[in-house]
């Protein structure tokens, strides 16, 4: 080690979490209005992050989905659909928490209001056999995106308020939805038995890869983030990873309609 280095990782040094930042989205996006010629339209309040695409495939199949025309990200595309009456922005395959929180970045700073995030993960502790949802209300952080807007912990919990408010419109939605804690990964391939164990003890439900870095964005700039796992395997077992009815879509937004009508009643 070069001498008078830190002992700690590098991502925990010369961090300022009170600081501004440099760069923001807002500035981001008016660049690439500018560039692209783009209108200046808001995203609907309710957004949705969808990492698996599974739910943005089955929405253009069926013809509900349009890309939003003036949805300025370098990096997605934003498509609007309606449920129960709701406009509903939603955003596929933003895998893993540096991406994932780069896009809701992005959302709030266009108009969303309301975030809600539906990953896949793997059973860490056997509540019942998959397909079922967890509504994720704190997250281990074992990732890296979470130092960068709070100081180091071993949880992030999700806004208390938000989860009281949606947790009792969850049922008869066509699985279970449990509710507990889930270890945020960077790292799917490299979840060791001697991990797995030790977050088991922890009374972790599952593990996934956005969670953690959503809700310390979330804490940090006070924005309503709510993440569910749908949790349809037991690490690559045989006859694993089948989520239901058009790939799990269909449950899914009778999960997004539920937490539209508790958050946004009509």
């Amino acid at each position: 080690m070069p001498p008078h280095e830190p002992a700690t990782a590098p991502i925990l040094n010369d961090k300022a979490h009170g600081e501004a930042s440099a760069f923001t989205p807002e500035n981001l996006l008016r660049e690439a209005r500018r560039q692209r010629g783009l209108g200046a339209g808001l995203v609907p309040a309710l957004c949705v992050l969808d990492p698996d695409g599974d739910i943005v495939r089955h929405l253009c199949a069926t013809g509900r989905a349009r890309p939003d025309p003036d949805w300025a990200c370098y990096h997605s595309t934003l498509y609007r659909f309606e449920e129960s009456g709701r406009a509903i922005g939603i955003v596929g395959c933003a895998v893993g928490a540096p991406f994932a929180v780069l896009v809701a970045e992005q959302m709030f700073a266009s108009g969303c209001e309301l975030l809600i995030s539906i990953t896949s993960s793997g059973q860490i502790t056997a509540l019942r056999a998959p397909p079922y949802f967890i509504l994720i209300d704190a997250a281990l952080r074992d990732e890296g995106t979470s130092y960068h807007y709070l100081p180091p912990a071993a949880f992030v919990e999700a806004p208390r308020d938000l989860v009281a408010a949606v947790a009792p419109a969850l049922t008869g939605i066509g699985e279970p939805v449990e509710r507990g804690a889930t270890w945020t990964t960077d790292a799917p391939y490299r979840e060791t038995e001697r991990a797995i164990a030790a977050a088991r003890t922890r009374g972790i439900l599952a593990v996934e890869m956005e969670a953690a870095g959503l809700y310390a964005f979330a804490q940090a700039h006070g924005k309503a983030v709510l993440c569910f796992a749908h949790v349809t395997n037991q690490m690559g077992q045989a006859g694993d990873f089948e989520k239901g009815e058009a790939n799990g879509a269909t449950t899914a937004l009778r999960l997004v309609a539920a937490v539209a009508t508790a958050r946004f009643p009509i």
